[in-house]
């Protein structure tokens, strides 16, 4: 399978929203299409769909579209639920329609076979079961089971008819349909959006081992990191493709940049210094044809054109806390939260500097536990209490995300209303809000520009914590990564809910873990307590005598127990075998690189040691591979 889209555009009216479409999608491959917020992601995945979008692009190639295999494609936005008196477990079974029919078949067959013994029959029937077995029907049943439970569907809700659902939880169900579908080009349009980070990892894996292509469009960097090969970044409104995992891209993009500024200062000082020769020369006849031979020479050049500059518009940091809090923060002992009934009972202290995230499963307390906090939710049982001189500053998605017909220099005046037009306006800037932006009515801003708007008002008040619940919603990477930098430095206490485990990684120093009936705290960042997760299941394996094992004793433990662990154990260095893997890759990329710089190839002692490296990175990569096999051949 391979669908190619050479040198298209995507036009609405006048506009030019995308003007060079360059994108080859191969069998098996992951992908990664970023960009800011409004660069066309959206846009390309609707015209991948419908190339009655398309035309010609802006580029030297022909336009053209290439489909072989005649692919398949699935989009979430297409995928829809037409029977909303079914159940829902009816609705999924929709997918499995063939597997099904043919496993009505075998089991008519097999009635057939108790009195007719038939070679015609038998013969028929291991084709039937051949057939069977091609379409995974074995595990058709097991696949579903999980998906549903992994979406966080109850054993009930799978005969809750369509129209008992929420919408978001249709939205959920149409998901599942849609990769249990298995097409060929598997297109998710920010998939990890209102899925908490247990839902998170299991959809990461699921489409990591998903046997066909996937395009990904999404702000959720560790998730892509995780998955893709291939990233695809829309800049200026053309296409920049790079071999790699996000991290790789990150690292390339300002490899690349850095590398084309250099080669174009370069050669403007060598044409600048060409032309001043051509000038001063040219009107002397003893000089006339060395100048003249310089202008040649100019015109022969290759030119390097002058990079695009970062789109890294940020926040500024320019806010202040009014003033410190005492040591302690946030004393709790046995808080019991929820509405009518406890849901859970939770203890912890918070101290001053310190940036706490609260991560879990959705629905089992986490926002509840701020809005508890601030007061908006009274508490069921034990106590808590703020420490000295705690000022609060709280962010909430629904907050945020409210409409009105005030424009933003309106709303945000109201706010501080003893401050000078100019007042206002330089700290709307420094959350990216220039010129006549701050013009705009709010009900028209998007949401991320909502999210701005809010965190303005709320840092400009200057409190020494900050209570956030999912500040990253509805921000586009450059967005998250201003927001990472304003947290780090910001020098008060924040408690943060968040599903994005790259931005809980970035900005907490400990965690605050829900589980169902159970919270508990982790001194430590997300990577640690990952860590800590395979170190913990690593040892637990290990405690097996493996000697036992061998000799079929079982020590209370199943040997299909066993055999499922060490799987597990397996499933674990593989994963950190092919981020390593990745790494070195894109390591050797570089190295290589590298090599054609005039600086290198020109300096033996420098090319001698580059070699090396790249004989070094060869053989890591080599040694990982051929453990990655093995560690494949033991789980096949």
């Amino acid at each position: 399978m391979n669908y190619k889209i050479i040198n298209g555009s995507v036009e609405f009216g006048a506009e030019t929203i995308l003007e060079q479409i360059n994108i080859e999608i191969k069998e098996k491959e992951k992908i990664a299409i970023i960009g800011r917020n409004g660069a066309g992601k959206s846009t390309l995945l609707k015209a991948i769909v419908n190339n009655e979008m398309l035309t010609s692009g802006s580029g030297d190639e022909k336009f053209n579209i290439i489909k072989e295999g005649k692919p398949t494609i699935g989009y979430l936005k297409q995928m829809e639920l037409e029977d909303d008196s079914i159940s829902m477990i009816d609705e999924i079974l929709k997918v499995y329609k063939p597997i099904i029919d043919l496993e009505n078949k075998i089991n008519n067959l097999l009635v057939q076979m108790q009195d007719n013994t038939s070679e015609e029959l038998a013969g028929e029937y291991s084709k039937l079961m051949d057939r069977f077995e091609f379409l995974d029907g074995y595990t058709y049943k097991k696949e579903y089971e999980t998906a549903i439970n992994k979406f966080g569907f109850s054993a009930e809700d799978k005969n809750k008819k369509i129209s008992e659902f929420s919408g978001g939880q249709r939205a959920k169900i149409a998901f599942i349909k849609l990769i249990l579908s298995k097409p060929d080009i598997l297109l998710l349009d920010e998939p990890t959006n209102h899925l908490d980070i247990t839902t998170i990892e299991w959809l990461e894996q699921y489409l990591k081992n998903y046997p066909r292509a996937v395009v990904i469009v999404s702000h959720d960097r560790m998730f892509l990191d995780k998955i893709v090969s291939k990233v695809y970044e829309i800049e200026y409104g053309e296409m920049i493709k790079y071999s790699g995992n996000y991290t790789f891209y990150e690292n390339e993009k300002k490899i690349n940049y850095e590398r084309q500024l250099k080669d174009y200062e370069y050669q403007q000082k060598e044409i600048k210094r060409l032309n001043d020769i051509v000038v001063r020369f040219k009107y002397k006849p003893t000089k006339a044809k060395m100048a003249m031979s310089k202008l040649k020479q100019i015109e022969r050049m290759v030119r390097v054109e002058e990079p695009n500059k970062y789109d890294l518009t940020t926040f500024k940091t320019n806010f202040s806390i009014d003033k410190q809090s005492g040591k302690d923060v946030i004393y709790a002992k046995d808080l019991k939260i929820g509405y009518d009934s406890p849901i859970q009972s939770i203890s912890f202290n918070l101290y001053r500097g310190q940036k706490m995230a609260v991560i879990g499963e959705n629905g089992i307390g986490k926002s509840t536990l701020l809005k508890t906090l601030i007061g908006n939710v009274k508490k069921l049982g034990g106590e808590f209490e703020f420490g000295h001189n705690v000022q609060v500053g709280y962010f909430d998605q629904q907050m945020a995300l409210l409409d009105s017909e005030k424009t933003v220099l309106e709303d945000f005046s109201e706010a501080f209303p003893s401050y000078t037009t100019t007042e206002l306006r330089s700290s709307l800037a420094a959350f990216m809000f220039y010129g006549e932006d701050v013009f705009k009515k709010i009900s028209m801003l998007s949401g991320g520009e909502k999210v701005r708007l809010q965190l303005c008002k709320i840092l400009k008040k200057g409190p020494n914590l900050l209570i956030l619940d999912e500040p990253t919603n509805h921000m586009d990477i450059v967005g998250k990564e201003s927001l990472e930098l304003l947290l780090k430095e910001y020098n008060g206490t924040i408690l943060f809910v968040s599903h994005d485990r790259f931005f809980v990684n970035k900005i907490a120093d400990s965690l605050l873990i829900f589980k169902k009936g159970n919270v508990t705290a982790f001194d430590g960042t997300y990577s640690q307590y990952e860590e800590k997760l395979n170190e913990a299941e690593n040892t637990n394996f290990a405690n097996i005598d493996n000697n036992d094992i061998k000799k079929g004793k079982q020590k209370n433990i199943s040997n299909t127990y066993l055999m499922q662990k060490e799987k597990n154990r397996a499933l674990t260095r593989i994963k950190k075998l092919e981020r390593d893997i990745e790494a070195l890759e894109g390591e050797l990329a570089q190295k290589n690189d590298e090599l054609t710089n005039q600086n290198v190839y020109s300096d033996y002692e420098k090319l001698t040691r580059i070699e090396q490296e790249i004989e070094e990175l060869n053989e890591k990569i080599n040694q990982n591979m051929q453990e990655w096999e093995e560690l494949q051949n033991f789980l096949n």
